[in-house]
């Protein structure tokens, strides 16, 4: 790797050596931090958080909880301010008050530890993990007794830490995060989101703050040229078009070593108890409930978009119980309290949220809306006809992370039902099938549910995407509810007869709303979406030409889970 860019933050390094490895008393907390090695001989950077009690560091052996972070654990802001605990939004500050020891560290190739990523939450990262669980569990703060919790990626990390089983380890709380890696990040043989974003550059590991040990910032500079090494995040997804695609940069079937499905006999048999959380307004929500049925673990579903604390819930109380039970033994009742806690939206006030030991859409039955020539959405099936459109690649979206979208009306067909004559509660995963025929013999389709209101403005309730080459159903290797399945496997590919109509099955993300009389419902089909980075690589010229055929029982529609 080049070196440019050293000289100039060597000197940053040097300055907030003092003021970075202070202890913290003050804010209730005293940290330290150190290199630990793992099996392999890699040192990864571990920063540790201890209480403090009447202006003394808490000397008696304490439960810990790990978080396993790419995002650097610490880092000097742009400002000169200092960035730590990462976890502060699941509650780690309120942890340490309870009598918790936080413990955070970078994984392998990022922010201040030592080595390469060969990929992104692959089984070296696990068993890093894991390396740094017992680590934990060994250390003279700790009772031996450790849990694992965060969100986004490192709800990801915690999953595939557990599922490796440490023995230590008891507990996790995991938040918008995935139990299926191909049908999250390449779903419907479609890859979009956050996870096909650049790499960050080498210059943000170097502000990480360096550990304690590094009083001059040369061993953070050291392990950081060896970040040069690391794969390709979006390298890595877009190499691997079927889930049993041999990846070129690492030269095994990627996917199902970072599933974590495969994984799932080991977790059950683990004990480890588990609590998921995602919000309705973010595509893992999906993952989170299916993680939840096939590990039979506690789900929260909130409003609001990725990561976002529920605004009128308390996310780091419920984090406390869930780890006081699990880490400390205390019979808070949290364990007889039903399974799931789901955010109803459109609710009567003081009446958003459902406790119930049902998951989402178990108390749901199907109801099909069809779509019908004129742009019509009903509950009945109409006269047969066609309606067909030129696909538009100009949607991309300026939002680097587009983790959800407006409405698309205006670059596709719109299906949409006159005003509903009653309240409609949805609750589950709605299911688009669509029956279409292309000029070509693959092409994108992206399903929208969309409500609109009496003044007419739409929102978007869930949307679903498949490949028409990726249309093979199959049965999933874990629960799902029974929800159509893609295995997506190389064999599994259908090329289309260009002219010739078939029928594309699409799962759409989960919703509960309660739809209010007046607003009406449409269906929106496209051929592109703004979470797409790489529209530009998939324009075509003369653009696909996608017709839908509507009308019948077998032609386009869309099954909605109604609530009982």
């Amino acid at each position: 790797m080049a070196r440019q860019g050293y000289g100039i933050l060597a000197g940053l390094i040097g300055a907030v050596l003092a003021s970075g490895l202070a202890a913290q008393s003050d804010t209730g907390y005293v940290r330290s931090s150190r290199y630990v090695e793992v099996r392999d001989g890699t040192r990864l950077a571990v920063n540790v958080y201890r209480p403090v009690r009447d202006g003394a560091v808490v000397d008696e052996p304490l439960p810990a909880v790990f978080l396993f972070t790419p995002y650097r654990a610490r880092y000097r802001r742009e400002d000169g301010s200092i960035s730590e605990l990462s976890g502060r939004s699941m509650g780690a500050d309120r942890l340490l008050e309870a009598g918790y020891v936080i413990v955070e560290a970078d994984v392998r190739g990022k922010g201040a530890s030592w080595g390469a990523r060969r990929g992104f939450q692959d089984r070296t990262e696990a068993m890093d993990g894991h390396d740094l669980v017992e680590w934990v569990a060994d250390q003279p703060f700790s009772n031996g007794v450790v849990g694992m919790m965060g969100c986004s990626y490192l709800g990801g990390s915690t999953v595939q830490v557990a599922s490796t089983v440490p023995p230590s380890l008891k507990a996790i709380f995991v938040g918008a995060s995935d139990l299926d890696k191909f049908d999250f990040v390449r779903r419907g043989g479609i890859t979009a989101q956050f996870n096909t974003r650049p790499d960050e550059p080498l210059s943000d590991d170097l502000m990480s703050i360096p550990m304690d040990e590094d009083a001059d910032g040369s061993m953070l500079r050291a392990a950081v040229a060896q970040h040069a090494d690391n794969t390709s995040m979006a390298g890595l997804w877009y190499s691997m078009p079927f889930r049993d695609s041999v990846s070129p940069l690492t030269g095994n079937d990627f996917w199902n070593e970072v599933g974590p499905w495969p994984y799932l006999p080991a977790l059950r048999e683990s004990g480890i108890a588990s609590y998921f959380w995602s919000n309705l307004k973010d595509e893992p929500t999906s993952q989170m409930i299916l993680a939840a049925a096939n590990l039979n673990g506690r789900l929260l579903v909130g409003p609001g978009g990725h990561c976002a604390p529920p605004p009128d819930y308390d996310l780091a109380g419920e984090v406390q119980r869930f780890f006081d039970f699990h880490l400390k033994g205390i019979n808070n009742g949290i364990d007889d309290e039903p399974r799931t806690t789901l955010w109803v939206e459109n609710a009567a006030e003081d009446s958003h949220w459902i406790r119930t030991d049902l998951l989402p859409g178990e108390a749901s039955e199907y109801r099909s809306w069809h779509a019908a020539p004129g742009g019509r959405l009903g509950t009945a099936p109409a006269a047969a006809g066609q309606d067909a459109f030129l696909v538009n690649f100009d949607v991309g979206s300026e939002d680097y992370f587009a983790f959800w979208v407006e409405s698309q009306a205006e670059h596709g067909l719109v299906f949409a039902s006159t005003p509903l004559q009653s309240d409609l509660h949805l609750e589950g995963y709605p299911v688009a099938h669509i029956k279409l025929s292309v000029d070509r013999e693959d092409a994108n389709l992206f399903a929208y549910l969309e409500e609109v209101d009496r003044e007419g403005k739409a929102s978007v309730l869930a949307m679903g995407r498949l490949a028409a080459g990726y249309r093979a159903l199959g049965e999933a290797p874990y629960f799902n509810f029974g929800l159509p399945f893609h295995p997506g496997l190389e064999a599994d590919y259908q090329p289309l007869e260009p002219g010739v109509p078939v029928m594309l099955d699409i799962t759409l993300l989960p919703v509960s709303r309660i739809v209010p009389a007046g607003h009406s419902l449409r269906l929106v089909v496209t051929g592109a979406d703004p979470r797409q980075r790489n529209l530009q690589d998939l324009r075509q010229d003369p653009s696909p030409r996608l017709t839908l055929h509507l009308g019948g029982d077998d032609a386009t529609r869309i099954d909605l889970p109604v609530r009982q």
